[in-house]
């Protein structure tokens, strides 16, 4: 039967990345909230509110380089009349003077150009200027990079190290965040046996949780646990319901499929949408349970990784209050031959060397060495049909994104 406020009550085809990164973006409310915390402890959170300038950057106008300050132009020789080093209070230069001066030493009143120390030529302490150098030269102007009161990093906007030292250069000494968006995790299959524990006849150590965890490791979440689900229709939808009440979002692998054993789906309360245009990935659910968002990922391993990329981590990133960031990528050409099916869009595993793409042997969704023994995730666009040898490519880098 169709779930309340179903999505595909009407189309069941499969849905294009984009189309369910865009239905994330409309259906999903980012969680409001903020704390403040050291500026040490913010590295990876999300900015609650703007950061706006309180001082000018740089707070003065200072040397860019080891050299000698004096006010443009200078016709004539100028006597060296005093030493300023960094961090040094300075006075006023005298007109037809220089100072020798270095790296973020403030500028005298008085002098608004530097010329570097190795352009210089002293003669009997006196400073020759070449031609040629423009007024202002090598120097920092006071508020250039950033004036006061202007906003240096937006609401939103994730901490990286850059923001940080942006942040610490501002004076910041702590900064509002978003709460840390609280995620559980779950996986589904009889079949799944904990990693330490020994297996049974048909059973398999379950790998796509502490792969997701891992995933999840890199975003503004708290990551619960929640263990396996069994291929129970009760169980699932009491254990799911349980969950919603504590957690932001849930995150299920496996049990997305339209099978008997497949529970996940239907113990939703509003379905968003299921099934992508991708492979592999294809059965992937969005919906709710208990008002609380829910994100079913395909069972097999390497269809749950490509499901993560692009549905888990931006709906963690809405989630989270975060701006929306796209995967790196980066260009490459095939060393390869391969047919796909147009209309969906096909991602192969792919080992580079000197910017040519080599595919893994085998193409099977379930080879977790596949993503150990490549280095990227060639990205074939929905109206492909062919790839040859040198054809251009475009991949999704492991190194950036895992």
């Amino acid at each position: 039967m169709a779930l309340p406020d179903d999505c595909f009550a009407l189309d069941d085809s499969p849905l294009t990345v984009e189309a369910a990164q865009a239905l994330i973006a409309a259906r999903v409310t980012p969680r409001g909230g903020e704390e403040w915390v050291p500026l040490a402890a913010a590295l990876g959170r999300v900015l609650a509110r703007p950061l706006y300038a309180t001082t000018p950057l740089p707070p003065f106008t200072n040397a860019a380089l080891d050299g000698y300050a004096f006010r443009h132009p200078a016709t004539a020789p100028l006597p060296i009349t005093t030493r300023i080093t960094a961090g040094q209070g300075v006075g006023a230069l005298a007109p037809g003077t220089a100072a020798r001066i270095f790296t973020g030493a403030a500028l005298p009143k008085g002098a608004d150009t530097v010329l570097m120390q190795e352009a210089a030529r002293i003669m009997d302490g006196a400073l020759h200027v070449p031609p040629g150098l423009a007024p202002g030269a090598n120097t920092r102007r006071a508020g250039e990079e950033l004036a006061m009161g202007a906003e240096a990093l937006p609401a939103g906007r994730r901490l990286r190290a850059p923001e940080i030292g942006l942040a610490a250069a501002l004076g910041a000494a702590t900064l509002p965040v978003r709460p840390l968006l609280r995620v559980g995790v779950f996986s589904t299959g009889d079949e799944l046996v904990a990693p330490g524990q020994p297996l049974g006849p048909a059973r398999t150590h379950d790998s796509n949780r502490f792969t997701l965890m891992a995933l999840l490791a890199a975003l503004p979440v708290l990551v619960t646990d929640f263990g396996i689900l069994r291929d129970d229709a009760t169980e699932t939808r009491r254990a799911l319901s349980a969950a919603a009440e504590s957690q932001d979002l849930l995150l299920t692998s496996g049990g997305v499929s339209a099978g008997e054993a497949d529970h996940v789906r239907a113990s939703l309360g509003r379905l968003d949408f299921w099934r992508l245009a991708v492979k592999p990935g294809r059965p992937a659910v969005m919906g709710m349970v208990a008002g609380t968002p829910l994100l079913g990922l395909p069972g097999n391993p390497v269809a749950a990784v490509v499901a993560f990329l692009h549905l888990a981590r931006p709906l963690v990133l809405r989630l989270a209050g975060a701006e929306a960031e796209t995967l790196p990528r980066l260009s490459a050409i095939a060393g390869f031959h391969h047919t796909k099916r147009p209309g969906r869009r096909e991602y192969l595993r792919v080992s580079l060397r000197d910017g040519i793409a080599e595919k893994f042997p085998r193409e099977g969704s379930a080879w977790l060495t596949s993503l150990t023994q490549s280095d990227a995730l060639a990205e074939l666009p929905e109206a492909l049909e062919l790839v040859r040898p040198g054809d251009a490519l475009r991949l999704l880098p492991f190194q950036g994104i895992f």
